[in-house]
């Protein structure tokens, strides 16, 4: 990848944590106000960016197109969509829909909880390889071999006591999703949030997405929020149905 691009994906990247004005932008590239501004003012032409009247930058309009389109070509995020709506109307809690790109797991979707306190996720956002529920989902449904290798190259960063502290533990975690057919992360991302998801599956019977219910502990305890699996099973069973998937049965 040339420089100009990295340099112009770094911006977009950085904006998209909030606005910045010129020297902020220069400071993370480790380049001089000029190249930044020669940069930004591409950006700004093709409407990826925009300049406000304190000559603070923002994400522009443009971006948010691409980003409209890209989310329009994920066809099981069409399908899914009525479903997720419908699950979080029942049960009122945050739930996602991520999916497994390129070694990494990417929330998709999302649709928030009716509580106050909301989750830190959002759409675009990576998950967790470790820690989430989503993720274990995703992992667990890789060929062994491809397993291992995604569980070896992760950083295994501790967020709370409960996180997995190394790759054979996760992998023998992975094992037991593959074969309960769900997951949980028991608040081993943040300490006050506990979750559970599942598999979607296609008409290959792989799981091409994963969806989660997550729940802070002041709303719903851990064994609570275990409660809410079989509607959890039966939202990712009729999305996957929808989307293709052979029954069970008649899975190889």
């Amino acid at each position: 990848m040339s420089q100009t691009v990295t340099r112009a994906l770094r911006l977009l990247a950085e904006l998209g944590e909030g606005e910045r004005s010129l020297d902020q932008l220069a400071e993370v590239l480790g380049v001089h106000k000029t190249t930044a501004l020669r940069l930004l003012q591409s950006l700004e032409e093709e409407r990826f960016v925009y300049r406000d009247a304190g000559y603070r930058y923002h994400l522009g309009a443009g971006l948010f197109a691409l980003s409209s389109l890209a989310m329009e070509q994920r066809g099981i995020q069409r399908i899914a969509a009525p479903h997720l709506a419908a699950l979080n109307a029942v049960t009122g809690q945050t739930v996602h829909l991520a999916a497994y790109e390129g070694g990494e797991v990417v929330y998709i979707d999302k649709y928030d909880s009716r509580h106050k306190m909301r989750m830190y996720s959002r759409v675009g956002l990576r998950a967790g390889l470790h820690n989430t529920a989503v993720a274990k989902v995703l992992l667990a449904d890789l060929p062994p071999g491809e397993r291992r290798r995604v569980v070896a190259g992760i950083d295994f960063t501790r967020h709370t006591p409960n996180t997995i502290a190394g790759p054979q533990q996760l992998l023998a975690e992975l094992e037991t999703v593959a074969n309960q057919g769900w997951a949980q992360d028991h608040a081993e991302h943040e300490t006050f949030i506990n979750c559970i998801g599942a598999p979607v599956r296609d008409i290959s019977g792989r799981a091409v997405a994963a969806v989660s219910i997550s729940v802070p502990d002041v709303v719903l305890p851990y064994e609570q929020v275990l409660g809410l699996l079989p509607q959890l099973l039966d939202t990712v069973r009729a999305i996957s149905a929808d989307a293709g998937a052979p029954l069970p049965a008649e899975r190889k």
